[in-house]
């Protein structure tokens, strides 16, 4: 087996890669006691940059191993890409402090498009991961899943934005599909996908 750390706490996320990751002899690890370090700034301007800048910062913890961080978000076509990197603290941003970011984040989005028509409401899912080693960054790898934003939250799996985000090729939104759906189409089961190729042809040139 392949040693991975993932830079995240998030049980949702680990047990969505780790279930991706065995079919590749690949073990999926979080890293160890990261609750217990600083988080790095996330200045980047990109997914890609921020998934970067994690992905170098935390691989220092594990000496000599590859570790992948990822970074990820919704940009909505008739807001110029928002709420994009800043997908996660969006109320925050606007200065809505609450427990429940999630809730703030999908109300905002949905006052902010109001006035949008229907035939307007495309947007995407965006993930970037970068896997790296000792501080370097190996490779990135990028995907999208493109959909359209519903008036209104619709299902109850899922997390962020998922309930708001309807994905055309199955009729339904995110948040009512089932993990092993979600894996397979989502932006970032796309993204997890093209790493574990890379792994594995990574492991036959040696």
């Amino acid at each position: 087996m392949t040693l991975i750390y993932v830079a995240s706490s998030n049980k949702g996320k680990l047990a969505d890669f780790a279930a991706a990751a065995r079919k590749h002899g690949v073990d999926i690890r979080p890293l160890p006691g990261i609750e217990g370090i600083d988080a790095p700034e996330e200045t980047g301007v990109t997914f890609e940059e921020n998934a970067r800048l994690k992905a170098e910062y935390y691989s220092r913890d594990v000496g000599g191993e590859i570790l992948i961080a990822d970074d990820s978000g919704l940009t909505v076509d008739a807001l110029s890409g928002e709420p994009g990197v800043r997908s996660a603290r969006y109320a925050e941003d606007a200065g809505i402090i609450t427990n429940h970011p999630d809730a703030a984040n999908n109300q905002l989005l949905l006052e902010r498009t109001e006035g949008v028509p229907d035939s307007r409401r495309q947007c995407a899912f965006v993930c970037s991961i970068a896997a790296a080693r000792n501080g370097k960054t190996l490779k990135t790898f990028n995907a999208e899943a493109r959909g359209v934003l519903l008036r209104a939250a619709k299902g109850s799996n899922g997390f962020g934005y998922d309930p708001l985000f309807y994905f055309p090729e199955l009729n339904k939104s995110f948040a009512e599909i089932s993990r092993e759906e979600k894996l397979r189409v989502s932006h970032r089961g796309k993204a997890f996908s093209l790493f574990l190729d890379w792994i594995d042809t990574n492991r036959l040139a040696h």
